[in-house]
Parts: C-alpha cells; structure tokens; sequence
C-alpha cells in the first residue's frame, strides 16, 4: 500500500507539471524550445507503465494518474505542430477557422457531386 501511494505521489507530482508546460507552449506559439522526441519519449514512459500495470494485474487508483499523465503529454503533441507552423510564418486556423474551412470543402464537393448527377441524368 505505500508503494502505491508513493508511486501516486510521484505521478501527481509530473501531473502538476505536465498543465504547466502545455500552457506555457500553448502561450509561446513556438516550437523552438520543445522537443518532439522528449514528448514522445514521455509518452511511451507513460504507455510503458500502463502496459506494466495491466501485466501485473495492478489495478487500482495509480492506473487513473497514469492515463491522466499520458492524455495531458499527449496534448503537447498537436501543440508541436501548430507551433512549428508558427515558426515557419505560415497561417494557423484556430478551432472554429478549422471547422469553417472543413464546412467549405463538405459543402463544395457536395454541390460538385450533385452537379455531375444532374449533367449525368
């Protein structure tokens, strides 16, 4: 019990830090003192440790720390690559940009088919 207790102090302690540094990288919009190859390390850490409960049979509150942890890193992922565009000087949509740009490419290629049924017909 107190290995597990300590081992839930330990990942709550990298839990605190993981919001931090998404924030600060959200904030930063560069990519220039992240690296891809720390996150993905961190993140197989992560998977690791999970895989190892899930062998051993260790389920208990640990194992919810542990999937927080890696959702958390995970998120730095998509933050990476957002702000290597920024560093290139290229356009970056913001969510609902995203969601405008994806409505125009459903709503042209829709009207694209129809058109060809009615030159078909």
């Amino acid at each position: 019990m107190l290995s597990q207790m300590l081992e839930a102090t330990m990942l709550v302690c990298f839990g605190f830090s993981w919001p931090l540094s998404l924030i600060k990288n959200i904030k930063a919009r560069s990519a220039k003192n992240m690296s891809l190859p720390f996150i993905l390390l961190i993140i197989f850490g992560y998977l690791a440790g999970i895989t190892a409960k899930f062998l051993n049979g260790q389920f208990n509150y640990v194992l919810f720390f542990y999937f927080l942890n890696l959702l958390i890193v995970s998120m730095n992922v998509p933050v990476y690559f957002i702000n290597k565009r920024y560093d290139s000087g290229k356009k970056v949509l913001s969510f609902f940009g995203m969601i405008k740009r994806l409505h125009q490419i459903f709503y042209y290629n829709k009207m694209w088919f129809f058109n060809k049924l009615e030159l078909a017909a």
